[in-house]
């Protein structure tokens, strides 16, 4: 008992010493109060022992100097923890309802969103003249003032100007009202829809309900650790999972010749007169994309024959091993991340010609990919700018020529790195003049259908410059799984924007895994930042280590406009795209806040949960600026 006493007493004062070097009013702590009392109490105790009391009096009193040291020890650490980690709540409360209310506001606005007309009508200015909102806002301005009255601590919110603090009262007001009118809107319709007559009512499919699991399943999966370190096993699995889907559809479409397919709702323009709003906007969410190779059959799903037959049965098998072979290239995330890979054979010094050569067969496999629906010009541009590619890693010293027997000639590659940044900036100058010759002189499709792709072709040999050589089979897989899909999976079973735009963000969050991301800071490349730079440029740099990082979902987000735009007659799949993919981005983020500000005081808070914090922010960015192209490629905008 002796001994058991002398070591809590020296973790106390430890924990106590560290309470006065951190704190200035450490005496009127409950933790030291509580220590000083039991120091002593454990005199008291030490004189008896000496003056050899009973053993029995001695334990006992003994076990209760124990269980008052232990309380000690508990309240002095959890006074520490509060003064390492200060949380400046208020403001973290304001944001988070801040999004919250975002994110309400776009699962109401769903039925909208994705009616025939895809309009979003967000009331804004009505509810700034309704009594709510002035009740509202004169709430949130006495709380605010009573918080930074009161408030012992930095507070940002606190800090900042009245007419700053008040905008932000006055955007969670309005906020509050848009999502109650929304809600009352909402429930209107669902009355009025539950007094229309019978009607078709839609039936999920099996892919919906697997999106829709794999959506709450992964923003569940947040809540842990080990889940966030590891979270790209949980894309792995689910983009297997979808191949999966896929793979029992298109044998059902094929050997059953199933025309109840996933999707057979009535078309916006089959609906008949004096339908309900309510009704129409409920049926419309069943937009299905009128692809030009198969509009004109009255199935809505296409049955290959022949030799197409059977690639369209063998496409999700390739994509899976596509897969497979992607998941050996990188070991990431932290429980593996020591095992040797694909990767680390590549770049050992011994195997630089085993790298060289698949780095040449990368950059002609990309250009094959990419050059079929390019102009005769971004032909030529994207050929020299992959050619430059290569010469900028031999110059560096990643690959060798040929001819070279060694890397003694190695420089910065300052000089080829911007031979190529030249021919990226030429297909992206001529993508977006074809863009805009579509959009403001003519409304040829055609050109703007080859304005999309050269846009994303620009992005590609960006993406090939940045890519480290090893990681440049990635970029080819990721183009051989897009030409696989689009040509033997949507096409054919024609699914809807929806489906198609959640795919799209699945496959591009597992190759962001792909390419040996993960959720720790350690893992970016900021090398990506400083080529072709000869000195440190803040704002080239933040750009091209953003772009090599976030490659996978932009390149995949880009080629679901060039999809959409190019397979679908209907107005209305680039605006359903933009929002089902900003609603599926926003509900992990939005979820992920919460946990993390109730999470704040847990072990891994700095070493797990901040680090995914910061890529989540990050690829909202992204998220918005993919978006925000959405909107600017959508047609019906344009006309309007």
């Amino acid at each position: 008992m002796r001994e058991q006493l002398r070591f809590l007493h020296l973790n106390t004062v430890q924990l106590s010493k560290l309470l006065q070097e951190n704190v200035p009013s450490y005496k009127k702590d409950p933790g030291f109060e509580q220590f000083k009392v039991s120091e002593r109490l454990h005199g008291n105790w030490i004189r008896l022992y000496l003056e050899e009391s009973s053993s029995e009096v001695l334990f006992n009193l003994g076990s209760k100097l124990c269980r008052q040291y232990l309380d000690a020890l508990r309240t002095l650490s959890l006074s520490l923890s509060r003064q390492m980690a200060q949380y400046d709540v208020y403001s973290m409360v304001v944001g988070t309802v801040v999004v919250l209310e975002v994110l309400t506001l776009l699962l109401l606005s769903v039925p909208q969103a994705l009616s025939s007309k895809a309009e979003l009508d967000v009331p804004l200015l009505s509810p700034v003249f309704s009594l709510l909102f002035y009740l509202v806002l004169l709430v949130l301005s006495a709380l605010h003032v009573i918080v930074c009255t009161s408030a012992g601590s930095r507070c940002y919110l606190c800090s900042l100007s009245w007419p700053a603090a008040g905008g932000v009262m006055v955007l969670i007001s309005t906020l509050l009202c848009a999502v109650t009118s929304a809600l009352a809107k909402t429930l209107a319709r669902g009355k009025l829809l539950s007094q229309t007559p019978a009607h078709p009512i839609s039936r999920w499919s099996e892919l919906d309900l697997l999106i829709l699991l794999g959506t709450v399943g992964h923003v569940l999966s947040l809540g842990a650790s080990s889940f966030v370190e590891e979270e790209h096993q949980t894309w792995y699995f689910l983009i297997n999972t979808l191949c999966l889907a896929l793979c029992h559809e298109v044998y059902r479409s094929c050997f059953l010749g199933d025309d109840c397919g996933p999707q057979h709702c009535l078309h916006a323009e089959e609906e008949p007169e004096g339908a309900t709003p309510a009704l129409q906007a409920k049926r419309a969410d069943c937009n299905v994309l009128e692809l030009d190779a198969v509009s004109k059959g009255p199935s809505s799903v296409e049955v290959p024959r022949g030799c197409e037959r059977w690639m369209v049965l063998a496409s999700p098998w390739l994509v899976l091993t596509c897969c497979r072979l992607l998941r050996s290239l990188n070991q990431t995330g932290v429980q593996w991340a020591h095992r040797p890979d694909l990767g680390h054979w590549l770049t050992s010094s011994d195997h630089k010609a085993e790298l060289s050569v698949l780095a040449a067969l990368s950059l002609i496999m990309i250009f094959v990919l990419v050059q079929r629906r390019c102009s005769p010009a971004s032909k030529v541009a994207m050929a020299f700018g992959l050619l430059g590619v290569y010469c900028y890693r031999a110059a560096i010293g990643n690959v060798l020529f040929p001819w070279q027997q060694d890397n003694k000639d190695i420089s910065k590659g300052i000089t080829e790195a911007r031979f190529v940044y030249v021919f990226v900036l030429g297909i992206l100058f001529t993508g977006t003049k074809d863009l805009l010759k579509s959009q403001v002189i003519t409304t040829d499709s055609a050109a703007r259908t080859l304005g999309l792709w050269e846009v994303y072709s620009g992005l590609v040999l960006l993406a090939a410059l940045l890519f480290r050589p090893h990681n440049l089979p990635v970029l080819v897989l990721s183009l051989l799984v897009q030409a696989i899909l689009t040509t033997f999976i949507w096409r054919p079973l024609r699914h809807d924007a929806a489906e198609i735009t959640v795919m799209h963000y699945w496959f591009g969050q597992a190759f962001f895994y792909f390419q040996g991301n993960s959720n720790s800071i350690t893992t970016v490349d900021i090398s990506a930042g400083f080529v072709g730079l000869d000195t440190y440029m803040e704002i080239p740099a933040v750009f091209l280590t953003a772009f090599a990082t976030y490659a996978g979902p932009v390149l995949w987000a880009s080629h679901l406009v060039n999809f959409l735009s190019s397979e679908t007659n209907s107005s209305s799949a680039l605006s359903h795209a933009c929002f089902c993919y900003a609603l599926v981005c926003s509900f992990p983020v939005s979820a992920y806040i919460i946990l993390v500000t109730s999470l704040r005081y847990h072990l891994f808070i700095w070493s797990v949960f901040s680090p995914k914090l910061l890529y989540e922010g990050m690829h909202l960015l992204v998220t918005a600026a993919v978006c925000v192209f959405f909107t600017a490629m959508d047609r019906t905008n344009t006309k309007s």
